[in-house]
């Protein structure tokens, strides 16, 4: 009986113990790689590329996995129709969202450079599911709010994603023109002629054309040298003349430029390639600035382009330099040159500059229309096939991608030269690059770009302003007066106010309030030391303070009647949030 009671009482005690042990915590052991989440809530592969449906569904998944981190808006509809999703991204149990810095991330502006839209989700995706695991994303969504719009044009993405396409179409959205002037509208569009799916090159060979096969290289076409006859002539992409006016693919959807339809330094087509009638033409471009607008707030902004591998920024024209003073340039500065760390083979560059003039282009209408620091970072390039720089500075002596594509994708990036009866050509052969190669990641790559990219822009929000009312001192004057002075410092890089926000007037200046006391004056401490002050003379309860400096402070000060209260010192700035303290 006694070895039964014992029986029995062991076998109790296992359950029990069983219990006890804790469930295995994959953030805690060796499944989890580190800076990535373990078991993410809404599982994502991040090698492949999403239409439309799968960038709604991942937004919904995203909003019901973390329902107190991510919440979705819509900015309104594309030309056919289509949501312009917006994942809106912060800790909303800490703080009003709409008053802490925001900053604004958008991708796919031009249709084929599709990977913008997976990095702005991964961004999102990142941010939610590493929090409360990674310190530095959890206390960034503690201070920030992200606005992440993971395409601007979705209409075209649709189109490209699911239609036979080039490298390079769509680049504009789908608003149906005419190009040639003929009466009708987009009537000669790419033909896909063997059906593949693949828009590629045609070439006919000729005695008399100035290209020839690389002999190492059965998929590749380059130039004959000047003393060598060549052996074909290339007629551009796949097509026939459809409306029997002498030109193939000279009407095909599109032809604009939505990255040409912003409203500063717009001009006209003959001058800006790609612009419409009038800023502003395009639907998208009205609801996004309308929502930019709504949000004043935002602080930084992020613009994913391809291809090149570049951090930009701004002007885009030359003219514009004189907006740039060089207090907000040393901004840019300190996140372009981090950025080159963070993103090897990534250079950090000015787009009149380094790269070509844009007139009316998003990241001048963010940057100085709206004194929000911007950069367009132009993804992918051919570093990042073998992480070095090219062989050849001639582009088309580079062959670098067609080796690649021979040693890493094993030929599936080139489509094989065939022939093929042309109506108008008569006999020719069609081959070359799919669609999506060279300009888009190829899958194993997209997610380490992703999150190269993503980092930069992450620092970059990290950079946006972080106030704290570091200090409140008394003085008693006598004659019943009191002498209150606060210190409000800015402990990141960027600025309340862009210098050029500041010239301009675009947002209100930052309201610093004194409450628990009755002021009777106030004034902004130009130097502690030699006590100089400016006075405001009205409303000496909040002091308007113009800007306060990245890595700086601003001194205030008031003159109330009475002593020793309570005081209370509260900050409201539109793009650096509210802070407040009590002495």
């Amino acid at each position: 009986m006694k070895k039964i009671g014992i029986l029995f009482w062991t076998l109790l005690a296992i359950p029990a113990f069983a219990q006890q042990k804790p469930a295995q915590n994959d953030d805690l052991t060796g499944l989890r790689a580190v800076g990535s989440p373990a078991n993410p809530k809404v599982p994502m592969r991040w090698n492949h590329y999403n239409d439309y449906a799968g960038i709604t569904k991942f937004c919904q998944d995203m909003v019901k996995a973390h329902p107190n981190l991510v919440k979705l808006e819509s900015m309104g509809k594309t030309f056919q129709g289509r949501d312009l999703w917006v994942l809106v991204v912060s800790d909303f149990k800490t703080g009003n969202a709409d008053r802490k810095p925001g900053f604004y991330i958008d991708g796919n502006i031009h249709s084929n450079e599709l990977q913008g839209s997976e990095i702005a989700m991964y961004t999102a995706w990142y941010l939610a599911e590493n929090f409360g695991t990674i310190e530095f994303t959890t206390q960034l969504l503690k201070d920030k709010v992200f606005y992440i719009a993971p395409s601007i044009n979705l209409d075209a993405r649709e189109d490209f994603i699911k239609n036979p396409n080039n490298p390079n179409s769509p680049r504009s959205g789908l608003m149906p023109f005419d190009d040639d002037g003929d009466g009708e509208i987009d009537e000669d569009k790419y033909d896909d002629l063997d059906g593949d799916g693949n828009i590629v090159l045609m070439r006919r060979k000729t005695p008399l054309g100035r290209m020839k096969q690389d002999p190492n290289d059965p998929t590749r076409m380059i130039p004959a040298k000047a003393d060598e006859p060549g052996e074909y002539e290339l007629l551009g992409y796949e097509g026939i003349d459809n409306d029997g006016d002498g030109q193939v693919n000279e009407d095909v959807a599109g032809r604009y430029d939505p990255n040409r339809d912003w409203g500063w330094g717009w001009q006209p087509d003959y001058i800006q390639g790609g612009a419409l009638f009038y800023p502003g033409t395009l639907p998208e471009t009205q609801a996004i600035k309308k929502y930019i607008i709504g949000h004043p707030n935002i602080a930084g902004a992020q613009s994913y382009h391809n291809y090149g591998g570049m951090m930009l920024r701004g002007p885009g024209a030359e003219e514009d330099q004189q907006y740039y003073n060089p207090g907000d340039i040393a901004v840019y500065d300190v996140i372009g040159r981090t950025g080159e760390k963070i993103i090897p083979g990534y250079n950090y560059y000015v787009i009149y500059k380094d790269l070509y003039t844009v007139y009316g282009g998003e990241i001048d209408w963010l940057a100085l229309g709206r004194g929000v620091f911007t950069f367009s970072n132009e993804l992918m390039s051919s570093y990042l096939l073998f992480r070095q720089k090219p062989g050849e500075s001639n582009r088309f002596q580079n062959d670098e991608f067609n080796q690649f594509g021979k040693y890493l994708l094993f030929d599936d990036a080139y489509v094989a030269w065939k022939p093929f009866k042309h109506p108008q050509y008569g006999d020719i052969e069609i081959g070359g690059p799919k669609k999506n190669y060279i300009r888009n990641h190829p899958g194993f790559m997209l997610e380490e770009d992703a999150h190269r990219n993503m980092s930069f822009t992450l620092f970059h929000a990290h950079q946006t302003p972080k106030l704290d009312v570091q200090a409140i001192t008394t003085k008693p004057l006598g004659n019943g007066l009191t002498e209150v002075t606060a210190t409000v410092v800015n402990q990141r890089v960027i600025p309340t106010h862009s210098a050029h926000d500041i010239r301009f007037k675009i947002e209100r200046p930052d309201y610093i309030t004194l409450k628990g006391a009755t002021p009777l004056a106030a004034m902004i401490v130009e130097n502690a030391d030699l006590n100089i002050t400016k006075e405001q003379k009205n409303n000496p309860a909040t002091i308007e303070v113009p800007n306060i400096p990245g890595m700086g402070y601003v001194k205030v000060r008031w003159i109330v009647k009475g002593g020793g209260g309570k005081y209370t010192v509260s900050v409201d700035s539109r793009k650096g949030g509210v802070v407040e303290k009590t002495l």
